[in-house]
């Protein structure tokens, strides 16, 4: 069974647009207008992309069928397994009692709450996008901000705002990698003129989290911490994408940003100490879904209250052993992203990885297993290709491989290192895959609305429509990226969704080619705050499944100022500074 994607099915082109949208919209008017439960948004959703791509763009039901089970199935192994293995090692942290340690320890360093966002949700988090990407920091960088104190609701929505200049070079690269190879232009370039987009957001965003959380005045008090850590990661981001390569980016300016602003802030204190107003001694525990309205109408700034809770001093070895489980966690994310260890494991536990033809020769491609009745039996014709190509479907069941495998085997680890027993290892589980039962089952379907969205051709649908804004196109071909973001939840799928999309387009329009298709890419990192997927694992993180619809409310609009954002810079080198595009260059080996 074949079938040629439809790009125009109503003969009308902004009919077939607004049918496209249709799924988007039933899933984000039942989020965040009913605020229906994430997991009926999810089916409703999927539900309403399988009748669309059946019966008005004649996609046969096999097919359509086929593909919301291969994204359910991503769904689980990639993305929903990293967030209960990360919120696993924070409930072990907790029954083990040290997570009250470590929020004793950042207090130490500065019990400001503006400066602990900057040092947890923008440094921390960066540095975990790095190195494993597809939701894990919002997972764990948000789960670490409950421990430190933070209302659910603050340490989601900032959290969301966080994760997204870091996001172009997630999980080792993988987005310019996914791009370099769909366009067929040079990753070098790529990466480098990624690399002079985002450093710019990277010095805004960290303001922006700040400004988010208190007034212009209370901003501008950490305004020096506020530029140590944007230009510290804004120069380590630049350098490292445009003179190194493409895989350490995020690593090496999370790591440069965290040690800066830990240095900087031994030697510079801010006037004064600005907390929430929860954070009294005597402050009375508040419903979290009753404090979510307070929140939203703005009320995050803390009055004057004395009787705050002094941190308590604990000796080294005992702050050591409370931050031990992250640092574990980290070295092995970080081994599960080096591609070597990846390609090792995966030759050693996964049958699939290595496939004989006939000839004795290697498949080429994509490792995994040919999805049934998908793989290259969908076609994408132009004009969103060059010429008409089929659409791999290959799912590689890499159990050990898997981000979250190693985020689960850190959780582990640091179990047995904090002397917890196999027994009640086994019971924490439990509780965490109770409490996260819905998430998952969200997560999952999110994946199965994103998947046949895709191989129904209803993305490029919506893609096209953004093509026929002529000379504004540099600023809305960044919003292209953003809406694949919004739509797959994942920069690595916006760009292979669109990278083609974007050189076709571009080269008509006579627009260099490396600045729109690296347009996609840093225009979809300001998307990453309001798709479903990481609203879900957000709010599964911080314990606030039911509230997705309000914080998507709250983030939405900062999502399309940033992109905007984005969108001006992409215009200024389009026509304004053209002869800044990188073209020919190598990495250093």
């Amino acid at each position: 069974m074949s079938w040629t994607q439809v790009y125009d099915p109503a003969g009308i082109w902004w009919v077939s647009t607004l049918i496209a949208a249709l799924p988007i919209l039933v899933l984000f008017t039942l989020l965040a207008g009913l605020k229906v439960k994430p997991h009926w948004c999810a089916i409703a959703g999927a539900f309403t992309a399988m009748m669309l791509a059946t019966l008005v763009f004649k996609m046969p039901v096999l097919l359509a069928a086929s593909a919301f089970a291969y994204g359910v199935a991503y769904g689980i192994l990639k993305i929903a397994w990293i967030v209960l293995a990360a919120v696993y090692l924070y409930d072990i942290s907790v029954e083990t009692g040290q997570f009250e340690i470590m929020k004793e320890s950042i207090a130490g360093i500065t019990p400001d709450r503006r400066l602990q966002v900057l040092l947890v949700a923008f440094c921390f988090g960066s540095f975990i996008e790095g190195a494993a990407g597809f939701g894990a920091p919002v997972a764990i960088a948000g789960a670490f901000m409950i421990g430190l104190g933070f209302r659910p609701f603050h340490a989601a929505a900032l959290n969301l705002i966080a994760n997204t200049a870091p996001v172009a070079w997630g999980a080792i690269g993988t987005p310019v990698h996914a791009l370099a190879a769909v366009t067929g232009l040079p990753e070098s370039d790529l990466s480098a003129m990624i690399g002079r987009i985002l450093p710019f957001t990277a010095v805004i965003v960290p303001f922006w989290l700040v400004r988010t959380m208190v007034g212009w005045s209370e901003t501008f008090e950490v305004l020096p911490a506020i530029l140590v850590v944007g230009i510290s990661f804004a120069g380590t981001q630049y350098l490292w994408s445009n003179y190194r390569d493409s895989n350490l980016v995020d690593i090496a300016a999370g790591v440069v940003s965290i040690l800066c602003t830990v240095l900087f802030l031994h030697f510079w204190k801010p006037k004064q100490i600005w907390r929430f107003d929860y954070d009294r001694e005597d402050a009375k525990p508040v419903e979290v879904v009753g404090q979510v309205a307070d929140d939203m109408g703005g009320e995050w700034k803390a009055k004057e209250f004395d009787g705050y809770v002094t941190p308590r001093k604990y000796p080294f070895g005992t702050v050591a052993k409370a931050w031990m489980p992250f640092a574990v966690l980290s070295v092995f994310v970080l081994a599960w992203g080096l591609p070597s260890v990846k390609l090792a494991m995966n030759k050693a536990t996964t049958p699939s990885f290595i496939v004989l033809q006939a000839d004795g020769k290697v498949r080429p491609g994509n490792p995994g297993w040919n999805w049934p009745y998908l793989h290259n039996a969908i076609t994408r014709a132009a004009p969103v290709v060059s010429k008409p190509t089929p659409e791999q479907a290959r799912y590689d069941f890499n159990w050990l491989s898997a981000t979250g495998s190693g985020c689960f085997l850190a959780a582990i680890a640091s179990g047995f290192l904090l002397g917890v027993g196999p027994l009640r290892l086994m019971k924490i589980f439990w509780r965490t895959l109770v409490r996260m039962r819905l998430a998952m089952i969200a997560i999952s379907f999110m994946l199965g609305l994103g998947y046949v969205t895709r191989y129904s051709g209803l993305d490029a649908v919506l893609g096209l429509a953004f093509t026929r804004t002529g000379w504004l196109y540099p600023f809305f071909g960044t919003f292209l990226g953003w809406l694949g973001v919004a739509l797959t939840g994942s920069d690595t799928s916006s760009n292979a969704l669109f990278g083609s999309l974007q050189r076709i387009t571009s080269q008509q329009l006579g627009i260099d080619p490396i600045l729109m298709c690296a347009a996609n890419s840093a225009g979809g990192v300001m998307g990453k705050m309001v798709d479903a997927q990481s609203i879900t694992i957000a709010t599964s993180a911080t314990e606030q499944v039911g509230n997705e619809g309000i914080i998507f409310r709250f983030v939405f609009w900062h999502s399309i100022a940033l992109g905007s954002i984005v969108g001006v810079i992409v215009m200024l080198y389009a026509y304004v500074f053209p002869h800044f595009v990188p073209h020919g260059l190598t990495f250093v080996k």
